[in-house]
């Protein structure tokens, strides 16, 4: 019995040690459940508790410092994504769906699924709160996105935006804006052919861009320079 206690006890300390291991490693980022809610804008939410903030850090500088982080969630239906961003002009005009957002300030969140094919998802939301949602095949370094056919009904996103300090409008002063966004699987079938469950492994990577004061970006994982290097995805991993 003696032997048995100390068996357990060296185990338990093996699996605190690798919990910490996983918790402090910052490429991997460990999702958890919730169930399904309606996203309005202010992340405001109970169920955002659950997990904790992940910093996005400058990845091209401007020499501003505004602060960037983000959350994420996942659900029996799609993923939640939470985004909160230090600011000082909305530098935002385009005001229609899948149009470049990318040349504004921006969002983005890249998701490979299915890390067989290279292929993955990238979703961009601003704060004028416009949607860019396009499948991004990728070989051997040339990429080019689709945006979605029949987009509707269940394969639709949710997404909302807020402000803070300021108006919703192009080129308002403000102080920051939140983005809150859902995105369901079905939107991206057949990358996504079942719903993740306890110890799935997908790769991502989160981006937000800002062009009030020269172009500049931030990252959870650096890239060269594109954000399209997948391979240098960080890893998420259900719980």
């Amino acid at each position: 019995m003696k032997c048995i206690a100390i068996a357990l006890v060296v185990l338990l300390g093996m699996s605190t040690t690798y919990s910490r291991a996983q918790q402090s490693d910052s490429t991997r980022l460990m999702v958890r459940k919730t169930d399904d809610f309606q996203v309005n804008g202010d992340g405001n939410n109970a169920r955002w508790a659950k997990t904790d903030w992940v910093p996005i850090t400058i990845q091209e500088s401007a020499n501003r410092p505004l602060a960037t982080k983000t959350k994420m969630l996942y659900s029996e239906t799609g993923l939640y994504f939470l985004f909160q961003c230090e600011d000082q002009k909305l530098t935002a005009t385009i005001q229609e769906d899948f149009g470049a957002l990318f040349n504004e300030d921006v969002v983005e969140v890249f998701l490979w699924p299915d890390l067989s094919v290279p292929i993955y998802f990238e979703y961009e939301l601003s704060p004028l709160n416009y949607e860019l949602a396009i499948l991004v095949p990728n070989i051997n370094g040339n990429f080019h996105g689709w945006t979605p056919w029949n987009y509707k009904g269940s394969s639709k996103t949710q997404h909302a935006t807020s402000v803070k300090g300021g108006g919703k409008a192009s080129n308002a002063v403000v102080n920051g804006w939140t983005a809150e966004f859902f995105i369901p699987y079905n939107l991206m079938k057949p990358l996504v052919s079942a719903i993740p469950t306890h110890g799935t492994i997908w790769r991502g990577n989160f981006y937000r861009i800002d062009y009030d004061k020269g172009y500049q970006t931030w990252s959870w994982q650096k890239t060269s320079g594109s954000f399209h290097e997948f391979k240098k995805f960080g890893t998420f991993i259900f719980e």
